[in-house]
């Protein structure tokens, strides 16, 4: 009798594991609608691949950028893209950044520039600085911390601390946004994050 009350515990507490939005290596949780998987147009479940950054780096809140303007010393400068997604600079002021590639955001500035002030400007944008990542649950230091090209789930533990005990050592729960909408995934521990993610380490079942 007692084995099977144990049995039945077990299979209890794994079903509530199986049935927890997120659980899962890979599995997406479209966090506005609460559902377990990416959301199409139609409501139906799409790929991950289709959710996964395509194409250009897109610029966001906390990007710092290096801009440009050849032969305008005074226009040369570092831009941070403020919480309102853009930049602001001498002459054309608030330039919108957020969603766009550096070499559209180039683009918009030289055409803005060359609306009354320059005649033929230049202008190249490059990301000095990627907005950074932040990490929270089951490691030593949790915060916010610099993103570098490459890192993983794994080098973001490390640069935490490491684990806790308690710690679930297997996968991690990432938030990202695409396309200016935030999903949630659990992923394995060689995921490459992107700038800005949000990574949660939380505590073993067992």
């Amino acid at each position: 009798m007692r084995r099977l009350l144990v049995a039945s515990a077990i299979g209890l507490t794994l079903a509530g594991c199986a049935g927890r939005p997120g659980a899962g290596p890979g599995t997406l949780v479209d966090t506005t609608r609460g559902v377990v998987g990416p959301v199409g147009g139609e409501g139906h479940l799409v790929s991950h691949a289709q959710i996964e950054p395509q194409g250009p780096y897109l610029l966001d809140t906390g990007d710092r950028l290096r801009v440009v303007v050849f032969g305008q010393e005074g226009l040369t400068n570092s831009y941070a893209v403020d919480s309102a997604g853009a930049i602001s600079m001498p002459l054309i002021g608030a330039v919108p950044a957020a969603g766009r590639s550096a070499p559209s955001l180039g683009q918009e500035i030289a055409s803005r520039l060359r609306g009354g002030y320059i005649r033929d400007p230049s202008v190249s944008v490059e990301i000095e600085t990627y907005r950074p990542f932040f990490i929270m649950g089951e490691i030593t230091a949790g915060g916010q911390f610099p993103f570098v090209t490459g890192m993983t789930a794994q080098n973001a533990v490390a640069i935490a601390g490491g684990f806790t005990p308690r710690a679930n050592r297997w996968n991690v729960e990432v938030t990202r946004k695409v396309n200016g909408q935030l999903y949630r995934a659990d992923v394995p521990l060689t995921h490459r994050l992107q700038p800005g993610d949000t990574v949660v380490v939380r505590e073993r079942w067992f």
